[in-house]
């Protein structure tokens, strides 16, 4: 049971981060590419700092629980008297999931703040230099979790 409700989690988690994502990138940002320069870094900042805390809170749960459910199935193995091995789908699920995280990291922590320093100064070009910076990470970390899903959903665990 406690397996299962990480296990939802952890999935719950990765969906509001890659949804997120998807939304933002290809549904937020084109619609708000018609509006003033002023308007549309403001409108950017406000929207992406709600979103930048869920994502936190997200990527901080999908890495508790990924880290938990991995530590669960290995001390099982070793307990039985196996050997534990990573399958190789869950060693890339891992390494690209904590590449993520620093990616978000990154953009969080450092060109967020470019792009919320540039709005309270009215310095509206270098608010569309970060925020340009900004949309190409979050591309960057779309393709790494749709690879995720496709490596966890393919099973390609060869």
């Amino acid at each position: 049971m406690l397996y299962a409700t990480l296990k939802t989690l952890h999935v719950l988690a990765i969906v509001v981060w890659i949804g997120g994502m998807v939304f933002a990138h290809f549904f937020l940002r084109p619609a708000v590419a018609q509006l003033e320069a002023p308007l549309r870094l403001r409108l950017m900042q406000d929207v992406l700092g709600r979103f930048f805390k869920a994502v936190f809170a997200a990527s901080l749960l999908a890495l508790a629980t990924g880290l938990w459910m991995l530590g669960r199935v290995a001390k099982q193995v070793v307990q039985s008297g196996g050997q534990f091995q990573m399958p190789l789908a869950w060693t890339v699920m891992a390494v690209l999931g904590v590449a993520m995280i620093a990616i978000f990291m990154h953009i969080r922590f450092a060109l967020f703040k470019r792009l919320s320093r540039a709005v309270s100064a009215a310095e509206w070009a270098a608010g569309g230099a970060a925020l340009a910076q900004i949309r190409i990470w979050v591309s960057v970390n779309l393709t790494l979790g749709v690879l995720v899903l496709l490596v966890t959903l393919m099973r390609w665990s060869a």
